[in-house]
């Protein structure tokens, strides 16, 4: 109420709103009186994507945001999103009317991110190897598809020592608030959430972004990774999939209620994001080409790093096809993906035998072929259509395109299955280091990076005293630029980017006597 009376006395000079609460009719009354006092300026329509059938977050109420239009036409509008390829654009300016508008488009190359993928192989171990290898102490947010998941994965990151907290939908407001405020003002918190974590999240330095699960296409993929470096210093971009991941996800697309059109288009979408995960060249590249940006090779990637081998999949998706045939030949018979490689290996197991499917003509066809590779086989068979899951045990049936890759009119061209070994428990003992004894982000020789350390302790005594997050005092950029120069006064302090006129004034002659002690 003490919002809406500013509003209506407009003192306000900026209100956020929720697209649901826009198109009330008391919230429009209220903007009919504004709009006679001439008090409305400008409408600006954030995560326009939300708008298009195309988009990747659809939500139903942005569709009727085109009353503001027809309503104050006299009004500017903005609509702005960083996650839309051309499909999306276009239904964007039409839904809402902005034929007449200019389009204004950014580069989507986020430079000091680096992307790495890599397929599930105990996934967790994995994702503990990486924060513990290369993100010790760091802020970072861990993306999982279930609630379930995300506080099995949080209780088990806080099992190994490393400071994680669950976020979801599903917990308490109060509790969801604690963790929020906790991953703000805090140097080493992991969040572990759903996507239900991230919107309006804007915390400068986290450092990792990584999924668990494959996200349902790039867009999304884009979007979280996108919150991972924003204060310009490295970060890593890192994700876990599997075949489970493109079962689940093709699944919820043919289950879903939605048009036969839009179904195509997240199949595009689904398959475009595996194309993505697949890929042997550069992943920069890829990215920027399927937002309609060209980019040359980023030398920064884990394809860049370490290109990977390739070979054609085309006689082994041939088989594969093949294999599931001969099972429904034999009485219509349907297995899933497990038993499928057990054949096509030549692997004698008890359900082999109970079969007879050891007396099979594609048994043993492809002993010469890895599990992992057979695996990425299945991944590009099930994205692109050619095979389908049915029911709760997910077996396998081809559909009508298998035609195509079984005539040999269709190729696949895949990267060589790492054939990483599984570990065991994390030999790893006591707790992570904590944030505060991270490495400054500039090389500093042993001084400077000892009043870095000093800087950092005082922000945080800073941070915690006025109950702010550490990065709204100063990024620790700012803070080892201060240690590099070491300034003397106030004047040689203010030459120091992200030092301005109110900071000095705050905090200026406080960062002097640090400096001076350190």
């Amino acid at each position: 109420q003490k919002i809406e009376r500013e509003m209506m006395s407009g003192r306000l000079v900026l209100l956020y709103a929720a697209p649901e609460r826009v198109t009330t009719p008391r919230f429009l009354a209220q903007l009919d009186s504004l709009n006679e006092r001439g008090l409305l300026s400008l409408f600006a329509i954030d995560e326009a994507h939300c708008v298009s059938q195309w988009g990747h977050d659809f939500r139903e109420d942005y569709l009727a945001l085109n009353v503001l239009h027809e309503r104050y036409a006299n009004v500017p509008r903005i609509a702005l999103t960083a996650t839309a390829d051309d499909l999306t654009r276009a239904d964007i300016i039409e839904r809402l009317q902005l034929q007449e508008a200019r389009i204004f488009i950014s580069s989507f190359d986020r430079p000091n991110i680096r992307y790495g993928i890599v397929e599930k192989d105990n996934a967790r171990a994995q994702l503990l190897r990486f924060i513990n290898d290369e993100h010790e102490g760091d802020a970072g947010i861990v993306y999982c598809q279930s609630r379930k998941k995300v506080e099995e994965t949080a209780d088990w990151l806080k099992s190994e020592g490393i400071d994680a907290l669950p976020y979801h939908a599903g917990l308490d407001s109060d509790v969801r608030r604690r963790h929020q405020d906790r991953f703000l003002r805090e140097d080493s918190v992991v969040m572990v959430a759903t996507i239900a974590f991230g919107m309006g999240i804007d915390k400068p330095d986290v450092r990792f972004v990584a999924h668990l699960d494959l996200p349902k296409n790039i867009e999304s993929y884009y979007q979280e990774t996108g919150r991972a470096g924003r204060d310009g210093l490295p970060a890593n971009a890192w994700m876990a999939y599997g075949l489970a991941d493109v079962v689940n996800q093709r699944r919820m697309i043919d289950d879903s209620p939605a048009g036969e059109e839009f179904k195509r288009g997240q199949v595009g979408k689904l398959e475009a994001l595996l194309a993505l995960a697949e890929a042997h060249d550069c992943r920069r590249v890829r990215l920027l080409s399927y937002f309609g940006e060209d980019s040359t090779p980023c030398g920064n990637c884990d394809n860049c790093l370490n290109p990977p081998a390739t070979w054609d999949a085309t006689e082994a998706a041939r088989k594969a096809l093949s294999c599931i045939y001969r099972f429904h030949q034999n009485g219509g018979q349907r297995f899933g993906a497990v038993h499928l490689m057990d054949v096509l290996r030549g692997k004698s197991t008890d359900k082999v035998s109970q079969y007879r499917h050891e007396s099979l003509s594609t048994f043993g066809i492809g002993a010469d072929v890895s599990e992992a590779q057979w695996r990425a086989v299945l991944r590009q068979l099930i994205a692109l259509g050619h095979v389908r899951t049915e029911g709760e045990y997910n077996t396998l049936e081809l559909t009508p395109s298998a035609r195509e890759v079984l005539r040999g009119d269709v190729s696949l061209l895949l990267r060589v299955a790492s054939d990483t070994p599984k570990r065991g428990k994390s030999s790893k003992t006591g707790k992570v280091t904590r944030g505060k004894d991270k490495p400054p982000p500039i090389t500093l020789d042993d001084e400077g990076t000892e009043r870095f350390s000093a800087l950092k302790a005082w922000r945080a005594e800073v941070a915690k005293e006025h109950g702010l997050p550490a990065y709204v005092i100063f990024h620790d950029a700012t803070l080892a630029e201060m240690a590099r120069a070491k300034p003397s006064s106030l004047d040689e302090m203010s030459t120091i980017s992200g030092v301005g006129a109110k900071k000095l004034e705050a905090y200026g002659r406080e960062i002097l006597r640090v400096l001076a002690l350190a």
